[in-house]
C-alpha cells in the first residue's frame, strides 16, 4: 500500500486551500440543509425550497471561510518548515495557534490571544491523536522475536488431560 504524500510546500497551500474549501461546502450544504428546512414555512415544497436556497446562499460562504483558514494554516506551516528545517507537530501546533491569532486581528489583542489558545490547543490535540494513532498502529505491526517460540504451536498446558500429544509449558 502507497503512503500519501503530501505536495511540496508552495503547491501545498492550493491543494490545502482547495481541499478545506471542499470541505466547507460539504459540511455546509449538509448543515443549511437542515437549518433551512427547519426555518422554511410548513409544507414539503417550502421547506424544500428553503432548504435549497440556503445552501445556495450559505455553502460557499462557509466554504469560503473554511478556505481562508486552511490557506492561512498551510501557509504558516510552510513558512515555519522553511525557517526551522524540519517537519515536525511543533510546526502544526505553531501554525494553528498563529491562523487563529490572525484570523481574530481585527476583534482586538485579547482575542488574538484567546483565538491562538485555542487554536494551539486544537491542534495540540490533534497531533497528539495522531501520534498515538501512528504509535498503536505500530505496536500492532512489530516484528515477532523469532526467538521465542509461537504460543499458538504450543499444545495443552497438562498435556496428560488431553492425551498426552502437546509440547508442555515451562
Amino acid at each position: 500500500m502507497e503512503e500519501y504524500a503530501r505536495e511540496p510546500c508552495p503547491w501545498r497551500i492550493v491543494d490545502d486551500c482547495g481541499g478545506a474549501f471542499s470541505m466547507g461546502c460539504i459540511g455546509g450544504g449538509v448543515i443549511h440543509t437542515i437549518l433551512g428546512a427547519r426555518n422554511a414555512p410548513a409544507g414539503y415544497r417550502n421547506r424544500f425550497i428553503g432548504s435549497l436556497v440556503a445552501v445556495k446562499t450559505k455553502a460557499p460562504i462557509v466554504g469560503g471561510n473554511f478556505a481562508v483558514w486552511g490557506g492561512l494554516f498551510s501557509t504558516f506551516d510552510c513558512a515555519l518548515v522553511h525557517i526551522r528545517q524540519k517537519e515536525d507537530p511543533w510546526n502544526s501546533i505553531t501554525s494553528g495557534a498563529l491562523t487563529g491569532a490572525v484570523l481574530a486581528a481585527r476583534s482586538g489583542a485579547m482575542a488574538m490571544a484567546g483565538s491562538a489558545m485555542i487554536g494551539g490547543v486544537l491542534l495540540a490535540m490533534i497531533e497528539g491523536i495522531g501520534i498515538l494513532m501512528t504509535r498503536m498502529s505500530a505496536e500492532q505491526f512489530r516484528p515477532i522475536n523469532p526467538t521465542m517460540e509461537d504460543p499458538s504451536q504450543l499444545g495443552p498446558k497438562d498435556s496428560q488431560q488431553f492425551g498426552g500429544g502437546g509440547m508442555q509449558y515451562q
